[in-house]
Formats: structure tokens, C-alpha cells, sequence
């Protein structure tokens, strides 16, 4: 997993309550089993017309937020389904982070194992950062997950802006140095070695487990 430290991109916002996971990615693009190529399909229903011609009044189809690695949301974001094809789709179009006022448990629970840092702030702070966004073209902002900061990279007339946030401590480790459930498992490889040699003889007096499964 991508370790994530600091990201300064634009912001897209998707100014809408209640964004469940199907419409995040919809369940006939649950087929494949490997994370790549969803990017394509997020926010499918609502990025393109018949034909797959991209809407022009879906804001990620909008020049100004074209590479957009923020992503700006509203109360209650990836509800309905736990699938985690979710926030696979969410990365592989490009979002590193999400800033929202809530999450789904489970949603919020799969970002951070694949790598996508989302930040819960009040309501009032998140609509500032909506008016802001929608006010200044190419509207940037810097996520610092080492600080727990986020400010403004975009010049603008009433600029300054510095908002703290707080991750908890297990999770902004585990972004901070890309460890996935994998990596960190894999952290503990000596131990894991030394704990199987250590019951090397249980297994030969009950049974390699090929044995005691039948293969």
C-alpha cells in the first residue's frame, strides 16, 4: 500500500447527502477480482448518459475539477453495502483523501485499509470548504496527515485557511507507513518463523495439516 504522508491536490465536491455504494460503484462492475480499472466506473450512474457520454453537468466532469485527488462529500458518504470494490473505485480514479462531515462504518473502516485517508469535520467547516471550492477554480488544498492539518494551496482573497484534524493513532500509523493488513502482518514474519519452528513437533506428532485435511 502507497504510503500517505502529505497530498496537495485539487478538490472535487460531490454536494450530496447520503452517497451509498452503489451509486459509488454500481453492482453489475463487481465482477472483477483484482483492485484496478473501477476508477472507470465511479459514480457511474451519475457521470455518464446512454452510451456512456460523459454527463457534462456531473461536477467530475467538469475541466476545472479535471485530476482531482480531494474529494469533498457530505453527511453519511458511502452508506449501503459493505462492498469494498467502494474505495477501490475511489482510489483508482485518483482520490487520496475525503473530507466529509460522516461516513459509513464500514466505508470509512475500508478506506483506511486501502490506502485512502478520510477526514470527518463539522458540518459548518465542510460547507466553508464547499463555498471555497465552488468560488475558486482549481481550488487546492494540502492534507498533512503528519501535523493532522489541512490548509489552503490555492491563493485566494480571504485565504489562511488552517483546519486541524484528528485520525486515530492506530490508523495514521498504519497510513503514515503503507501497512495494509498484509504489511502488517508481515512485520511480525521473524516471530511468526520462530513461533512455527518452535511447534514443529506438534505437527509431526498430529499431522501436517495436508494430512489432517487429506491432500
Amino acid at each position: 500500500m502507497t504510503p500517505f504522508t502529505k497530498l496537495t491536490g485539487i478538490v472535487a465536491p460531490v454536494d450530496r447527502v447520503n452517497v451509498d455504494t452503489d451509486q459509488i460503484i454500481p453492482k453489475q462492475f463487481l465482477k472483477a477480482i483484482t483492485r484496478e480499472g473501477f476508477g472507470r466506473f465511479l459514480f457511474y450512474d451519475w457521470r455518464y448518459l446512454d452510451g456512456e457520454k460523459p454527463n457534462p453537468d456531473f461536477v467530475l466532469n467538469q475541466p476545472r475539477y479535471h485530476g482531482a485527488s480531494i474529494l469533498l462529500a457530505r453527511t453519511n458518504f458511502g452508506c449501503g453495502s459493505s462492498r469494498e470494490h467502494a474505495p477501490w473505485a475511489v482510489l483508482d480514479y485518483g482520490f487520496r483523501a475525503i473530507i466529509a462531515p460522516s461516513y459509513a462504518d464500514i466505508f470509512y473502516n475500508n478506506c483506511f485499509k486501502n490506502g485512502i485517508l478520510p477526514i470527518t469535520l463539522p458540518e459548518e467547516q465542510v460547507d466553508e470548504l464547499f463555498r471555497r471550492t465552488r468560488g475558486n477554480d482549481g481550488y487546492e488544498l494540502t492534507v498533512d496527515l503528519e501535523s493532522q492539518t489541512i490548509t489552503e494551496a490555492t491563493p485566494v482573497p480571504d485565504g489562511g485557511l488552517k483546519i486541524p484534524f484528528k485520525v486515530d493513532s492506530f490508523r495514521r500509523e498504519c497510513l503514515l507507513n503503507g501497512w495494509d493488513d498484509i504489511g502488517l502482518t508481515l512485520r511480525f514474519e521473524d516471530q511468526i518463523a520462530g513461533f512455527e519452528k518452535t511447534h514443529q513437533p506438534n505437527a509431526t506428532r498430529y499431522g501436517s495439516l495436508e494430512t489432517l485435511s487429506g491432500k
